[in-house]
Parts: structure tokens; C-alpha cells; sequence
């Protein structure tokens, strides 16, 4: 008996516990995926020597109700805006034609995609509809309670309820976050 829990002890102490992952997949796949199950897609904007953009991997991102969420709700695309890949939206294909390998850990060229999206800060997450048409580029870091705001709002189109300032605002106010920060 005792070898048996030495053993069990043994086996337990070598799992190493590993936190709940966003289920990242290419934006291409994510536009094929959404013809046969819609469902909105996530974009996070980032890049390679972007401080925030790592917080949010770590802090958000790496929260187990934001993936579990995510993983249910959204189609997720990670998605380097200085990067070198190739990505076909609705038609027409965007790269980054002055991208330089040498530069590949630290700055380097803005990618066409995140130029014709409007990216101009680091971290971005892009929210689109089922059609893969933009909803709205969110700027900077969140928590995994602010980021609860957007994804709940977006997945239930909460934002169709309102049309100013003001009822966003309302909307925000009253908006009780479950997540665990």
C-alpha cells in the first residue's frame, strides 16, 4: 500500500498544472469556420516588442474563464502586425513587402493588414461580426474583468442597443463582471 502512494505522489508531483489556452487559429481558417458555424471573431493585434501585448498574454489572455469564453464564443486569431504573413481578406491578399528578417525580435514594418484595419497602437484586439466585417478595434491592455465587457457585449450584440455615447456609457456603468482578474 505504501508503494502504491509513494508511486501516486511520485506521478501527481510530475503534472505540471498548465493554464487554460485560447484556441488561436489563422484568420483565413476563422472566415472558412464562421460559413459553416457563424460566430464572431477576435483579433489580437500585436507585436514582438510590444510590453502591454505581453501582459495580456500573460494576464488575460491566460485567464481560464477569458479563454473558456473565448473558446465558446469567438473564433480567435493572434495576429502580428509587423509580421510576414500572408492573409487573404474578402479577395485581396495583404503581406508585408518591407518586412526585414534581421529585425524580426524588435521593430520592423507596419504589415498591410493592420494598416488597412487602422492599427495605429499596440495592443489592439479587433472584434468582427459573423461576416468578418469590423466592429470595432479596442486599444490597450485589459483586464480579464474589462475584456469580460466587450466579449459579453459583442457575443450577445449588446452593442446594437445603442446608438450614442451615452448609452454605451449606461451600458458600461451597469455592467456587473463575473471574471475572476
Amino acid at each position: 500500500m505504501k508503494k502504491i502512494i509513494l508511486l501516486l505522489v511520485l506521478f501527481i508531483s510530475t503534472i505540471t498544472i498548465k493554464a487554460q489556452e485560447i484556441n488561436w487559429i489563422p484568420i483565413d481558417k476563422a472566415i472558412e469556420l464562421q460559413k459553416l458555424n457563424p460566430k464572431k471573431i477576435m483579433i489580437d493585434v500585436y507585436t514582438n516588442w510590444c510590453g502591454p501585448c505581453k501582459m495580456l498574454d500573460k494576464n488575460t489572455f491566460q485567464n481560464k474563464e477569458v479563454a473558456d469564453y473565448v473558446n465558446k464564443n469567438f473564433y480567435a486569431v493572434k495576429f502580428n502586425a509587423e509580421g510576414d504573413d500572408i492573409i487573404n481578406y474578402k479577395g485581396k491578399k495583404y503581406s508585408n513587402p518591407k518586412y526585414d528578417p534581421a529585425r524580426a525580435k524588435g521593430r520592423n514594418h507596419a504589415h498591410e493588414f493592420s494598416v488597412f484595419m487602422g492599427i495605429t497602437a499596440f495592443p489592439t484586439i479587433v472584434f468582427m461580426d459573423e461576416k468578418a466585417e469590423m466592429i470595432i478595434p479596442l486599444k490597450g491592455y485589459r483586464t480579464p474583468q474589462q475584456l469580460e465587457l466587450y466579449l459579453k457585449m459583442f457575443h450577445k450584440n449588446d452593442h446594437n442597443k445603442f446608438s450614442t455615447q451615452e448609452g454605451f456609457q449606461n451600458y458600461y456603468d451597469n455592467f456587473k463582471p463575473e471574471f475572476v482578474n
